[in-house]
C-alpha cells in the first residue's frame, strides 16, 4: 500500500502555492510518496492542483468569514456531509500525515484527521491567525509559522518558525544603480482596485513631478483595459495585466508598492526588495494590516493604510524615496533579515520524520 500524505486547504494562491511547494519538496525527499490534496470546488485549487499533477479530492464546505448570516447557516448544515466525506477519504487512503495550509477544506479535514488519531500539522502564514487555525490548534500538535507573533494565538504544543515556502525562482535580486527611480506597483494576480485608482490619479495629477520616475503598474485583468488607455501617452509608465514572470519585475524595481499578504511579503524578503505596503482593509481578521505592522516594527517596510493612500500621499512617498535613496538600502537590508530560506524542504523533512 502506498504511503499517502494529504495536504488540505486552498481558496487563494496564498494557501495553494505553499502547499504545492511542500508537496514538491516531499516528493523530492521520497519519490514514492502518494501526495493528495483536499479542497473545494469554490477555490483556485480546482484549476491549479491538477495542472501540477497532484490528485485533488473535493469536499462540500464553504467559508464563514465575511458572509451573510443565512449563508453561514448553510455552511453549518454542510458540516455533517463534509465530515463523512473526510472520514471516507481518511479510511480509504489511511494517510501517514495530514497537513493543513488554510482555506475552507482545511478545517473539517484536519479536525477529522486529528480526531481519528492521524498525525497532523498546521501552516499559519499570518501574524494574526484566522479563527479556523486558532480552533484547530487545540487539536493539532504542531504548527509551522512565518511570524513569531502568531505564537501568541496558536495552542499547539509545538510551534516551529520555518518560514514561508516561496516559488523556486525567488532569490536575492541583483544590486543595480539606476539613474531614475524604478517603481513596481501590484495588487496580486487579480490586481487591487483601491491601489489602481490612487496610483492612476497621482500619475495623471502630477505628471511633471513624476516625469523622471519609471513605473510598472500591474492592474489585474478587470481593470487592465481602462488603465491601458489611461497610460497610453505616458512614456514613463508601463501598464501590465499580469506580471509573468514576476521575478524579472522584482529584479527591475528599486521600490515596490503592494498589498501585505504573507506570500508577497515572503517573496519581497527572498528577493530583498524595499516596499511600501498598503494592506487590504477587508482581509479576514485584518491580518494584512497585522502582517504589515510586523514588518514595520522590524524596519523592514513602510506602510500606508488604504484610507490614507491618496494621490498626494503617493507623490510624497515617491519623492521622499527618490531624494533619499539610502532609505531603500536600509529597507532592503532589514527585509533580507526576515527571510527564512529552505522553508518547504525543512517542513517536508519534519513531516517525514513524524510520519
Amino acid at each position: 500500500m502506498k504511503k499517502t500524505i494529504f495536504i488540505a486547504g486552498g481558496g487563494t494562491g496564498g494557501h495553494i502555492y505553499p502547499g504545492l511547494a511542500i508537496a514538491q519538496a516531499l516528493q523530492k525527499e521520497d519519490p514514492g510518496l502518494d501526495i493528495r490534496f483536499v479542497g473545494t470546488s469554490y477555490g483556485l485549487e480546482k484549476k491549479i492542483i491538477p495542472q501540477n499533477n497532484f490528485p485533488l479530492h473535493l469536499i462540500n464546505i464553504g467559508g464563514l468569514n465575511g458572509v451573510p448570516f443565512f449563508k453561514k447557516i448553510l455552511v453549518f448544515l454542510k458540516f455533517p456531509i463534509a465530515f463523512f466525506q473526510c472520514v471516507y477519504l481518511i479510511l480509504k487512503y489511511r494517510p501517514l500525515f495530514v497537513f493543513g495550509v488554510g482555506g475552507y477544506s482545511s478545517g473539517p479535514f484536519v479536525l477529522t484527521s486529528a480526531l481519528l488519531g492521524k498525525p497532523t500539522a498546521l501552516f499559519e502564514s499570518n501574524a494574526h491567525p484566522g479563527i479556523t487555525n486558532i480552533i484547530l490548534s487545540k487539536f493539532v500538535k504542531v504548527s509551522f509559522t512565518l511570524f513569531e507573533e502568531s505564537k501568541n494565538y496558536l495552542k499547539t504544543k509545538i510551534v516551529e518558525t520555518f518560514g514561508f515556502p516561496v516559488r523556486n525562482n525567488m532569490a536575492l535580486a541583483p544590486r543595480r544603480d539606476n539613474k531614475n527611480l524604478r517603481i513596481l506597483i501590484f495588487g496580486g494576480s487579480q490586481g487591487a482596485r483601491g491601489i489602481n485608482i490612487t496610483v492612476s490619479n497621482a500619475l495623471n495629477k502630477f505628471p511633471e513631478e513624476l516625469s523622471d520616475v519609471e513605473f510598472v503598474h500591474q492592474t489585474g485583468k478587470v481593470d487592465f483595459p481602462t488603465y491601458k488607455d489611461t497610460y497610453a501617452n505616458k512614456k514613463n509608465v508601463k501598464c501590465m495585466e499580469y506580471l509573468d514572470p514576476i521575478k524579472s519585475y522584482y529584479d527591475w524595481a528599486d521600490l515596490i508598492f503592494c498589498r501585505a499578504g504573507a506570500s508577497t511579503l515572503s517573496e519581497l524578503a527572498a528577493c530583498g526588495k524595499a516596499a511600501v505596503l498598503i494592506p487590504f482593509p477587508f482581509a479576514a481578521d485584518d491580518h494584512q494590516k497585522k502582517n504589515a505592522e510586523s514588518m514595520v516594527n522590524r524596519k523592514a517596510a513602510e506602510m500606508i493604510l488604504q484610507k490614507d493612500f491618496t494621490a498626494e500621499a503617493f507623490l510624497k512617498t515617491v519623492l521622499d524615496f527618490k531624494n533619499k535613496r539610502e532609505k531603500i538600502l536600509e529597507l532592503e537590508k532589514n527585509i533580507q533579515k526576515t527571510y527564512i530560506p529552505n522553508a518547504a524542504q525543512n517542513i517536508a523533512k519534519y513531516i517525514l520524520r513524524k510520519s
